[in-house]
């Protein structure tokens, strides 16, 4: 394979992986320890 192909796939995996991970994050199990800082501070 040429290397510009190789890269570009690389490139693309790594935004994917960033992607799933962060919407893992945000939806996810994890999600139960985020704090919304609108909810913090209302008055």
């Amino acid at each position: 394979m040429e290397p510009a192909i190789v890269l570009s796939i690389s490139v693309c995996a790594v935004v994917i992986v960033i992607t799933a991970l962060s919407i893992y994050t945000s939806f996810g199990p994890p999600s139960k320890e985020l704090s919304d800082p609108f909810e913090d501070h209302e008055d």
